[in-house]
């Protein structure tokens, strides 16, 4: 035998039958929270914030990179040439 109800009522009519405590106010006022965060660091998302975030450090890792790598080539040749004068 299987027995079913339907029972109509609203979110809140459910919380406050089952003796569950309103939070809308709390949730409320975390979500205004969110908000007020995200708008103050929405600007940080600009395109112009990015670039001035990033391409300094990322030139400066390039110029790394090519230091490095031309001291390697520079090793190799010296290694080579010693080599070439035995």
């Amino acid at each position: 035998m299987k027995i079913t109800f339907d029972i109509d009522c609203t979110p809140e009519e459910a919380r406050a039958f089952l003796g569950l405590p309103d939070v809308k106010r709390m949730q409320d006022a975390m979500m205004q929270e969110v908000e007020d965060r995200m708008r103050a660091n929405l600007s940080a998302m600009e395109p112009e914030r990015l670039f001035e975030t990033w391409l300094p450090a990322g030139l400066q890792g390039f110029e790394h990179l090519q230091q490095m790598f031309f001291a390697q080539m520079g090793k190799a040749a010296d290694q080579s040439s010693n080599e070439n004068d035995d």
